[in-house]
């Protein structure tokens, strides 16, 4: 992801004809960002506090009037709240890099994209990662890629399905830092692509994969994905609807009926009523109906988190064996597979059609 830039000086390159007095321009190449939710810089009590506030004060999060929400917020929710998330980072924290899992494994599909990309199309395209709250900031990285010479860049968010509190926020923020450049690149940003079949056919895999190590096949998968207000729906946000297709179309693609698969929603908060069931709630009607072996996964998650790491795998496991269950199966997102990189790249080519030659 660090490169040198080659800067045409006049006479160079598309300077040939330029004047002596004319600033260098780097020579030109398409830019592939990929950004993900964001992670706080360490797990003390302030750097949660930032990382949350920044977060919760998003009006794509939290979309309450300022007035109403931030004293609650500021004196309240930013006062207690930075001790549990505080505690639910450390207990998943990679203290090796000391960073969080979902920068690690971010870094790692960043990694492992520029390698195929640059295999494709050479030095002509430049790849990096960013975050929507946090390091390294959306930014920060959108300038570097101008540095460097991008004078076109795909930002793609690395959320299958579309939701206003995640691929649009994080389109919100690479398009505020766009509205202060001199020389704007041009942008794509990506569609939705939870229906690709690359994409379910990564996650089948997944499944299929995991299924295989078990000693007992589970009687229910369960496919739980991050909650928003039931008023998003009814706006037209239409993450819900993506949601639920992903599950159909992934129980089509493992041959599995319908009663062997559900759709939940977790991580709620607050009063108003959100999309359901909630999951927590769920995988207990489950253990009370007699399902002793469930097996979950997090499909709207590219990169395991505290939302999997810790909630699902933490609060959500212990939901289940406190109401009967035996046995808990999680199923990692899929993170680094070849096969999550593989259906990510063929999204990304898709949209460098017309920028860059097609790969042969």
């Amino acid at each position: 992801m660090t490169e040198s830039v080659v800067i045409d000086q006049p006479g160079e390159g598309r300077l040939a004809h330029a004047s002596g007095d004319h600033p260098g321009v780097p020579r030109a190449k398409v830019g592939v960002v990929v950004a993900n939710l964001g992670t706080p810089d360490a797990t003390d009590y302030w750097s949660i506090r930032r990382y949350l506030s920044e977060f919760l004060s998003d009006k794509r999060v939290v979309d309450y009037p300022d007035w109403k929400w931030q004293p609650l917020l500021q004196l309240i929710i930013l006062t207690k709240r930075p001790f549990s998330s505080g505690k639910a980072y450390k207990s998943i924290w990679n203290n090796e890099q000391n960073e969080s899992p979902l920068l690690t494994i971010t870094r790692a599909q960043t990694v492992k994209l520029t390698e195929r990309l640059k295999t494709l199309y050479g030095d002509s395209v430049e790849v990096d990662f960013c975050m929507r709250y946090g390091n390294p900031s959306t930014k920060s990285v959108l300038n570097r890629m101008k540095e460097k010479g991008c004078e076109r860049i795909v930002f793609f968010p690395l959320y299958p399905q579309y939701g206003s509190p995640t691929t649009a926020t994080a389109n919100d923020q690479a398009f505020r830092t766009l509205m202060k450049m001199k020389w704007q690149p041009a942008i794509r940003t990506m569609p939705a692509y939870f229906d690709r079949p690359v994409y379910i056919q990564a996650l089948a895999n997944s499944v299929t994969d995991m299924y295989a190590q078990l000693k007992t096949r589970p009687t229910k998968l369960v496919a739980s994905y991050h909650g928003v207000p039931k008023r998003y729906l009814m706006e037209g946000d239409p993450y819900h609807c993506h949601c639920q297709k992903t599950t159909r179309l992934l129980r089509e693609a493992l041959g599995f009926s319908k009663e062997e698969v559900d759709t939940a929603f977790q991580s709620q908060f607050g009063v108003e009523k959100w999309v359901g069931p909630p999951t927590v709630e769920h995988v207990a009607t489950l253990a009370k109906q007699g399902h002793k072996h469930i097996a979950i996964l997090s499909p709207a998650f590219s990169a395991d988190c505290v939302e999997t790491l810790e909630e699902i795998q933490e609060e959500i496991r212990d939901s289940f064996m406190a109401a009967g269950g035996e046995t808990f199966s999680y199923i990692p997102c899929l993170n680094d597979r070849d096969d999550h990189i593989d259906a990510l790249l063929s999204v990304i080519n898709n949209e460098l059609l017309g920028w860059l030659p097609l790969p042969e």
